[in-house]
């Protein structure tokens, strides 16, 4: 009798799989996700100064390692994974900033313009480590606001995959937008934000 090819699971399958356990799920996710992952550590390392030693490879490599040692998550699709994809690179790329002293005055900052096209925001260029910290700031007292900038603007997520992976509508996706954009300009250029 002929054996019944069985069909790819999906990264959505396959993430709840890891999920629960099985851990042979993220090397069968891994080939699927790979090049979007790329994808995503391009726009990183697009943002980083010249000849900064990590390169795109690396990052995704670390990026994979880190995933790895995530315990407990309840994965819940695919805009879910690459959401927690890109917070992971971004703190990859942070921590190599503080490490380098990036964060003291005068210390050769990169700086990091947000797409107009995706931020709407004029050409108000900050370092990685300032808006890291803008970004702190905003979830200390917005973690929706703040998720949904590090889902658009980091992660590439469009409005209604943001919306999935924070089970909101499409619509409260933009309003926060909207509000995270003004309140990260206003931050980033030292004005007082208020809540």
């Amino acid at each position: 009798m002929g054996r019944i090819p069985t069909q790819p699971a999906s990264p959505t399958a396959l993430l709840l799989a890891w999920g629960r356990g099985e851990t042979d799920a993220f090397d069968r996710l891994v080939p699927l996700v790979h090049d979007e992952l790329r994808r995503l550590a391009r726009r990183y390392m697009g943002r980083e100064r010249p000849g900064h030693t990590l390169q795109a490879t690396a990052l995704v490599n670390e990026a994979y390692i880190r995933l790895i040692d995530i315990k407990h998550v309840q994965w819940q699709n695919r805009a879910h994974f690459f959401a927690m994809s890109a917070r992971v690179m971004r703190r990859i790329l942070v921590d190599s900033a503080r490490a380098r002293g990036n964060d003291k005055r005068g210390g050769g900052v990169r700086k990091v313009s947000f797409d107009e096209d995706l931020m709407g925001l004029p050409e108000a260029g900050t370092d990685l480590v300032a808006l890291d910290d803008a970004l702190l700031a905003l979830e200390a007292v917005h973690p929706r606001k703040s998720q949904v900038v590090e889902l658009r603007f980091f992660g590439g997520l469009s409005i209604e995959e943001a919306g999935e992976a924070l089970q909101v509508s499409p619509d409260t996706v933009k309003r926060d937008w909207r509000f995270a954009k003004l309140w990260l300009l206003r931050e980033l250029r030292g004005e007082r934000v208020a809540t």
